[in-house]
């Protein structure tokens, strides 16, 4: 059962490198609101990751279904990074004593479910991660149907595939903080910046992509 661990550790880097906003949200969240609201965030999206693929698997025929509607998660998905891009370019304060690592600031517990719901719609209203498991579980499942044991290589794969993608997303919440005792306020203001104009851009190319969609 070796090459279903390849697949899944193929798959896994495909999707950890992918380039959206979910991985700035997870440096961004880590910078300025210290590792445990990094990893409440990245919990968040490993929980949305594993949500769409038992749907995936499990209800397949939602896949004609989300595809009749990906305008409109398109739209709720642009409308929701929208929000929070300007939420982050404008209004999101940062203080001096959320940069320093001495001095991070101790979420709540209601704080860190906050940002673990963030995390898990950013995730779960994209559309483009929608059709990505969408596609890979179909082509996993025709794969998986050659094989003495298709549920033992689904899991094999899926399962490699979401704990690599779990392991580099916590590893850029570690990496991220090893950043922290070089940072100022006026620095952290400037990552806020881009971060929410990077937010911004995705939305508005996810509103494109909505007003296209046939």
């Amino acid at each position: 059962m070796i090459a279903p661990i390849l697949k899944g550790l193929l798959l896994g880097f495909i999707l950890s490198i992918s380039i959206g906003p979910v991985i700035f949200a997870i440096l961004k969240q880590s910078l300025t609101n210290g590792r445990n609201a990094g990893f409440a965030f990245v919990a968040g999206v490993s929980f949305s990751d594993i949500s769409l693929l038992v749907i995936c698997n499990v209800f397949t025929t939602l896949f004609n279904v989300v595809l009749a509607h990906k305008s409109i998660i398109a739209m709720v998905g642009a409308g929701f990074l929208l929000i929070m891009g300007i939420y982050t370019l404008f209004f999101k304060k940062i203080h001096l004593e959320n940069v320093g690592v001495n001095h991070v600031k101790e979420m709540q517990p209601r704080e860190l479910v906050g940002v673990f719901i963030t995390g898990y719609l950013m995730n779960a209203l994209n559309p483009n991660v929608f059709l990505f498991w969408f596609a890979w579980t179909a082509a996993i499942g025709a794969d998986a149907s050659e094989t003495t044991n298709p549920i033992l290589y689904k899991v094999l794969v899926f399962g490699t595939c979401l704990g690599f993608v779990l392991f580099a997303d916590l590893l850029k919440v570690v990496l991220a903080n090893t950043l922290r005792p070089k940072l100022t306020e006026k620095t952290m203001l400037w990552v806020n910046r881009v971060a929410g104009i990077i937010i911004l851009i995705f939305s508005a190319v996810l509103f494109y992509g909505a007003l296209n969609y046939k």
